[in-house]
């Protein structure tokens, strides 16, 4: 959701400085067909530039300035992997932020959840195009909510986390040691108008993606924790990846996660521990950089899912009027400013935003985190990470020549509008209150 234009002139000096860097906003490149063809795509790609770490530093930097005590990424595709970090990872001891630490990664776990449902979909134990309901009876109220609707988020379930968190640390805490069933999440969406008709437009929702954590463990006869660990994390070897629900620790080396709170002012809120049981299949997965890493240039270089399942993974649909971003099944797709695609998922949680992406070929991949959330902008200039890392270094612009007549502070108001027109807020996987 873009910000109201009054609003967007009164952000700070450091957001302005991510804005101007072009941060994950899609160009005007972007197809006219709404369906793309990623394998087309892929043929035509040329080589990927080095990585611009001054940029991708920058970037982390202006992170901080709005409001995370920490921030890091990992790139690997170019040689050895690059890292950099700022800040830190934990306020009370002041340790700096370690690019191995573990930590939540929110929304990110949306992928790892369709490529199970879709290895079971190659398997022949779920149709795409099925009733939900064949599958899980009287759960739905409309049996044409089928399976891909979930993936697509185009199922018209409300997201029952708009009511959970309307009041961000008040909701938060109230759930931070509750443990769910996934038939209570479900009935509280099922509280909620639903939001569109199946299958007509994209609204995003965390309700799809519990479903989708009922049909794995239908289709299975086990917890989501066991496939994920002997579909993804086994084969992967990904060693700092685990599902822990509904245990609240995050065990080993890991960053602390900070809340804001609505109020301006108010103290942070460290939300490190939690069940997560509010989203489960949603968005309770715990990683590190170097497994996400791996985990995306699997994905997109065809280690997880048969060719013909992944080209229909990464058949992406506009989410918004101005076909600037894009959504498959279960993963997203941002074109940058040099005319690259990069596939994969934001995350958001209690305390941290994470950005994982790669190429369409898996050659170079990004994990960035910031260890706090209810801060949009934070989580506008970590996005800023991606144009350093997959487009390289940029020509800079000649500086547009002033007017004669025109005083100084006009010439600095002229140039916010083009300035903020190059990118759009960052996505929302989860309702946030704080200033943007």
């Amino acid at each position: 959701m873009r910000l109201p234009f009054d609003r967007r002139l009164t952000l700070s000096a450091a957001l302005l400085a991510v804005v101007a860097a072009g941060v994950p906003a899609t160009a005007a490149h972007a197809a006219a067909n709404p369906f793309s063809a990623p394998a087309a795509q892929t043929a035509a790609a040329a080589p990927a530039p080095a990585p611009d770490m001054e940029a991708v530093t920058q970037a982390l930097k202006n992170t901080l300035a709005v409001g995370a005590p920490g921030a890091m990424v990992r790139i690997t595709g170019s040689g050895a992997p690059l890292t950099s970090a700022v800040g830190v990872q934990d306020r009370t001891t002041g340790a700096a932020m370690d690019v191995n630490g573990r930590f939540r990664i929110g929304s990110v776990t949306k992928s790892f959840s369709s490529v199970v449902l879709l290895q079971l979909v190659d398997e022949g134990k779920l149709s795409l195009d099925a009733p939900v309901n064949k599958y899980l009876p009287g759960l739905l109220p409309d049996d044409r909510i089928t399976v891909r609707h979930l993936l697509t988020h185009r199922s018209g379930l409300s997201d029952y986390t708009n009511a959970m968190f309307d009041k961000t640390v008040p909701g938060f805490e109230a759930v931070r040691n509750k443990v769910f069933t996934y038939q209570e999440l479900v009935a509280l969406s099922l509280r909620e108008p639903r939001t569109t008709e199946p299958g007509v437009s994209y609204q995003y929702s965390n309700t799809n993606f519990v479903v989708v954590g009922m049909l794995i463990e239908k289709a299975t006869g086990h917890g989501v924790a066991k496939e994920y660990q002997s579909r993804i994390i086994k084969p992967l070897k990904l060693k700092n990846t685990s599902y822990v629900h509904p245990s609240t620790e995050i065990k080993g080396a890991h960053l602390h996660g900070y809340l804001h709170p609505d109020e301006a002012g108010a103290p942070l809120v460290d939300s490190t521990e939690q069940t997560v049981s509010w989203a489960q299949s949603a968005g309770a997965m715990i990683s590190n950089a170097a497994d996400l890493n791996t985990f995306t240039s699997a994905l997109l270089g065809g280690k997880l899912l048969k060719p013909g399942t992944l080209d229909a993974m990464l058949t992406m649909t506009p989410t918004d009027a101005a076909k600037t971003r894009f959504y498959g099944l279960g993963l997203r797709r941002y074109d940058l400013s040099c005319g690259t695609s990069v596939y994969g998922h934001t995350g958001t949680v209690q305390g941290f935003y994470t950005y994982a992406f790669s190429t369409r070929d898996g050659k170079r991949s990004l994990a960035a985190v910031a260890n706090t959330s209810n801060k949009g902008e934070a989580n506008t200039a970590l996005g800023g990470t991606l144009e350093g890392a997959f487009c390289g270094k940029k020509t800079p612009a000649p500086a547009p020549a002033a007017a004669p007549s025109a005083a100084p502070a006009q010439r600095s108001f002229a140039l916010l509008p083009a300035l903020t027109a190059t990118a759009a807020p960052a996505e929302q996987d989860l309702p946030e209150h704080g200033s943007r």
